[in-house]
């Protein structure tokens, strides 16, 4: 009689055991489930945070190729003097401060977009001093004339660089 009470017994704890097994199973997986879950949700917060970043990088890179435009760059700063080696030298260090500004925004951007930046950053440099060189320029006043000129029959250094990150940006959204 004590063999059937035991077997009795087992046949009421065993379907007890089988759920406590299942339900430490199923407990397991969503546990791992939820991690998973969370991570995830993590990481979308994150990507989300970084690509903020990038479309404030982008931004402040396209303010900065539109404040080194010649043409806006003349309109803002205004010779002090006649002396056109004294405005070509404060139109480059403003060009310069600028940059230096601006220049930890690289690493939200593509190396080709950055190179593309610092080109038309030095060709706007160039662009200044070869006109300041001009022997037929002879004061600050002729040389912002010239360069406005310039503007009007060439393209600015800064409009493709802006076109390109444009696109680029386009790219992320």
């Amino acid at each position: 009689m004590n063999q059937e009470k035991l077997i009795e017994a087992l046949l009421y704890a065993l379907p007890a055991l089988v759920s406590g097994v299942i339900a430490v199973y199923y407990f397991k997986e969503y546990t791992k489930s939820d991690n998973g879950l969370e991570k995830f949700k993590l990481l979308k917060e994150g990507k989300k945070q970084i690509t903020k970043l990038k479309l404030q990088a982008y931004e402040r890179l396209t303010l900065f190729l539109e404040r080194i435009a010649l043409n806006k760059l003349v309109t803002r700063i205004l010779p002090a003097n006649d002396n056109k080696q004294a405005y070509a030298m404060s139109l480059i260090h403003t060009v310069e401060s600028e940059f230096e500004h601006n220049i930890t925004q690289q690493i939200y951007v593509s190396e080709e977009l950055w190179n593309i930046i610092l080109t038309a950053k030095n060709r706007t440099i160039q662009i200044i001093r070869e006109l300041a060189e001009k022997p037929e320029i002879k004061d600050a006043q002729q040389l912002r004339e010239a360069i406005i000129n310039y503007v009007i029959e060439n393209q600015n250094p800064s409009s493709m660089a802006l076109s390109i990150l444009k696109a680029e940006v386009n790219e992320i959204m």
